[in-house]
């Protein structure tokens, strides 16, 4: 397991006020590393997702096609395509 990483991180008024309304006592969070890493967390499982339905989403499109519109492509085909995309 990496080493945990200390971050420094400047808060406007706004955002430090509301950092504290979620941290201590009347919060949901004991401390604002909590509040940090769960935010970081939710974020991450948000970004997951949206990858994870843009890949339904293309799937489902591939699926839909008419046989008709599907052709063979060798390995050599598939890396030019690749190549090209990435340029």
């Amino acid at each position: 397991m990496p080493n945990p990483t200390s971050m420094t991180v400047r808060l406007n008024a706004v955002l430090s006020d509301y950092v504290a309304e979620n941290v201590g006592e009347n919060g949901a969070y004991e401390n604002v590393s909590e509040f940090v890493r769960d935010l970081i967390r939710r974020d991450r499982e948000r970004s997951e997702q949206e990858k994870f339905e843009r890949l339904k989403l293309e799937l489902h499109t591939a699926f839909e096609a008419p046989d008709e519109s599907y052709k063979p492509l060798s390995v050599h085909d598939v890396s030019a395509r690749n190549i090209k995309r990435d340029t």
